[in-house]
């Protein structure tokens, strides 16, 4: 299993959580984004800088990823796109897409664009909260526990 990071909208406490967690399970981590940024030095950790333009970074992560690689990401579309291919997806807040509930966020996800598009005022999403980031951690540990289990 490999970790791919789409880094560039990640939050930092986030990023921090992967580094500590691919240390700790001798995991490698790719961090995908369009600007450089350092990253920790570590033979397990490594960033790839994607090319400019729309959905470079995310582009580079699905044709890069294999089945039972974990991506984490916020991006709906994205997270689709690693269930497809057999990859697991977590967002930073922790929740983990499924074939069983990414229709669903696709779908509420469209809803909003169209709503956005039509000069709706939807918000955004609210701050990272602490709650939010337990709830990232536990989810990682969950899915590298599953991972350990079965190698």
């Amino acid at each position: 299993m490999k970790i791919w990071v789409d880094a560039d909208a990640c939050p930092v406490v986030i990023k921090e959580i992967l580094y500590k967690a691919a240390k700790r399970e001798h995991v490698q981590l790719i961090l995908v984004a369009n600007q450089y940024f350092r990253i920790p030095q570590s033979s397990l950790i490594t960033f790839l800088r994607a090319p400019k333009g729309m959905d470079a970074a995310d582009n580079e992560i699905a044709n890069k990823l294999e089945s039972g690689d974990l991506v984490i990401t916020a991006d709906i579309p994205l997270a689709a796109r690693v269930v497809e291919k057999g990859g697991l997806a977590l967002n930073p807040r922790g929740e983990i897409y499924s074939e069983e509930n990414i229709k669903e966020r696709l779908s509420t996800r469209d809803f909003f664009d169209d709503l956005r598009a039509n000069g709706i005022e939807t918000g955004g999403p609210s701050g990272m909260s602490a709650r939010d980031k337990q709830a990232f951690a536990n989810s990682l540990d969950q899915l590298l526990r599953k991972y350990k289990n079965r190698a």
